[in-house]
């Protein structure tokens, strides 16, 4: 479908799904809510074989496949080289995999997961490329890309060396738009350079943009009482040129509400709405706070087992917190793993990280509410 056909452009995120006290998935309101999308004329839905150690893949088919005419939907899912898997065979058969799971029959977007620096190699290394291509002309992937976390220049050599992708999935958010290290404005200027049509991830960086510092917050206030925070960053990501879908990581059936109040009659933000987006972005830059995402890609591989999404959480809030309370939350979180003082600077978080924050100069901060 040409973009300029497709007026709904909220994709449906799974990869923040409601879950239960015991941390199951919430089917039943899982089913509410993809019920309520595709009734507002939403159709893209996007899993990863990562998400939730599959158990994302197999909510969709719960919830949609074996529910709905396979016409009626059309759904995304990636396959990760660089973990999970420990050769070739291991990586190439999560796509097998994956169609089990999701019931899906075919994939109508294909993603090569979380491209970075650190472990794009992995891709060449296992003929990923060469293999979505395969399954493409089986007639089992209808298009193909890949999901970037790197550098405009790693990204322009990556469309120069694989001219046939389809698609590019990026981070883009007003907060990140001219972050030298998310680069989202450059990048996609690269991608529309390239011809290449963009899903974005991130417009609400996490979860971060829903419940914004407290100088965001006075300024979008003043300007508009009463809407939403998530749907500034929203429609801020989906008033871009070349977008293809903007992915909403919904955790309940009032979230979908809200984002459908907005974005099933999408009205792109007006020059007076823009000028209070750049000044939201003066109030960010100015602000000290930790831009972590909690995806957790820092947390997999620690030796330490140091939580370090939730420390940062901590901090972040430290400065409207009594000390007392900013100590209690970070025994919480810390509790049976390692503290921030237990780093041992081996780096390998900083290196998985989308986000390139200085993790262990931020943890050696953070040492400060261990006393």
């Amino acid at each position: 479908m040409d973009i300029r056909e497709n007026p709904f452009r909220l994709g449906f995120g799974l990869m923040r799904l409601p879950k239960n006290e015991d941390g199951s998935i919430d089917l039943p309101q899982v089913k509410l809510m993809a019920d309520r999308f595709l009734e507002a004329g939403g159709t893209y839905f996007d899993t990863a074989y990562a998400y939730d150690s599959g158990e994302s893949e197999k909510a969709f088919k719960a919830a949609i496949a074996d529910r709905y005419p396979r016409e009626q939907y059309t759904v995304a899912t990636k396959l990760i080289a660089w973990n999970l898997c420990h050769d070739e065979a291991s990586a190439k058969a999560q796509f097998f995999t994956s169609l089990e799971r999701t019931g899906a029959g075919y994939f109508d977007f294909y993603l090569l997961h979380a491209l970075q620096r650190n472990n794009y190699t992995k891709y060449d290394e296992y003929h990923i490329w060469d293999f979505v291509k395969e399954q493409k002309a089986k007639g089992l992937i209808k298009k193909w890309g890949f999901s970037f976390h790197a550098d405009p220049k790693l990204l322009e050599e990556l469309l120069t060396l694989h001219p046939d992708a389809d698609f590019v999935q990026l981070q883009v958010n007003y907060a990140d738009w001219d972050n030298p290290g998310v680069a989202s404005r450059r990048n996609m200027e690269i991608c529309r350079a390239h011809g290449k049509p963009v899903v974005v991830m991130e417009p609400v960086k996490g979860g971060i943009l829903a419940n914004p510092i407290p100088s965001v917050k006075k300024i979008f206030d003043e300007a508009a009482p009463g809407m939403s925070y998530a749907s500034w960053a929203v429609r801020f990501a989906a008033s871009q040129e070349n977008i293809l879908a903007v992915l909403s990581g919904m955790s309940s059936l009032e979230q979908m509400e809200d984002n459908l109040s907005y974005m099933q009659n999408f009205r792109p933000l007006n020059h007076q709405e823009m000028d209070i987006i750049r000044r939201v972005q003066k109030a960010i830059e100015d602000d000290k706070t930790i831009p972590c995402t909690a995806c957790h890609y820092c947390t997999k591989g620690c030796p330490q087992n140091i939580p370090i999404p939730e420390i940062f959480a901590v901090e972040n809030r430290k400065k409207d917190s009594p000390h007392f309370r900013t100590v209690r939350e970070y025994n919480i979180v810390t509790h049976g793993h390692g503290r921030a003082s237990d780093c041992i600077q081996c780096g390998q978080c900083e290196g998985a990280c989308p986000q390139h924050l200085p993790i262990i100069e931020l943890l050696e901060k953070c040492r400060d509410i261990e006393s």
